[in-house]
């Protein structure tokens, strides 16, 4: 990923995406904003506490720096699921300029034009869809319940069974998410993955520790996942950009003990060019 700093607030891209020429998309830092206290400053969450105002002016200058307009807007509601809602123009505004009708999605995919898909972070991992043949793009929020669950082999299916995608011509991105050294969890989590990836896949995906716990690789887990979809090596990128690590400028749930902002994905297809 590359870090972009033109505009009120820096955030990062996949240039590979961008080089589709149909898309605009960014993942947003915790710099650039107004926000105060645990959320500063860029918080992108009404439901952290955050004065609203301080929030929506957060908005517009992550739009203007990537290029939106925040009216058009679509909001996911994130339960930790694997649910995914087609987004259409009906969808416009939802979340940010009127409110939510719907809860438990944690992914949103489109063939509309100037709609920005946007979920929400602060250690999940994000998952970037682009199909540059049939023009439909996805944005999937996968903690480790969404990838235990492999929400985004269900973005890629739905993808193809909705709007005729090809997997092999979807271009993949798994963003800034909390890395392995950083991510320790029980056995049950562990257990949850075993039963959901091969015997030889778990060593990589779920290191051990003498206390019995595990050190969880998300990264790997979903670049094993993508692949099994469908997705083509050279089409598949990862960040490699730790959230606790870098806690400094991104929101890290763990780093923090919850006492932070949120960091969102946005992915806006553009209109064709006649």
């Amino acid at each position: 990923m590359e870090l972009c700093t033109e505009g009120p607030a820096p955030y990062l891209m996949f240039p590979a995406l961008a080089k589709t020429g149909i898309i605009r998309h960014g993942f947003s830092t915790k710099l650039g904003g107004v926000s105060q206290g645990s959320c500063a400053s860029l918080n992108l969450s009404f439901e952290r506490g955050d004065d609203p105002e301080a929030v929506r002016e957060n908005y517009r200058r992550i739009a203007s720096s990537i290029g939106f307009s925040v009216e058009d807007l679509v909001f996911s509601k994130q339960t930790h699921t694997t649910n995914i809602r087609l987004v259409t123009e009906e969808d416009r505004g939802i979340g940010y300029s009127r409110p939510i009708p719907y809860t438990d999605v944690d992914g949103l995919i489109t063939n509309t034009p100037n709609l920005v898909l946007t979920t929400f972070y602060a250690d999940c991992v994000p998952l970037f869809f682009t199909d540059p043949v049939k023009r439909v793009i996805a944005l999937v929020h996968s903690g480790w319940r969404g990838t235990v669950g492999k929400i985004g082999d269900k973005a890629v299916r739905m993808m193809r069974e909705h709007f005729g995608s090809d997997p092999s011509d979807i271009l993949a991105a798994i963003g800034p998410s909390i890395g392995q050294e950083c991510y320790e969890v029980s056995k049950d989590v562990a257990d949850a993955f075993r039963e959901e990836f091969t015997e030889v896949q778990m060593p990589e995906l779920a290191e051990q520790k003498e206390d019995g716990k595990y050190q969880l690789d998300l990264w790997r887990a979903n670049q094993i996942i993508l692949s099994e979809a469908g997705i083509r090596k050279g089409h598949l990128f990862t960040a490699g950009i730790c959230t606790c690590c870098q806690k400094d400028w991104l929101f890290s749930h763990r780093a923090t003990n919850g006492k932070r902002g949120n960091l969102a994905a946005f992915l806006e297809l553009l209109p064709e060019q006649v």
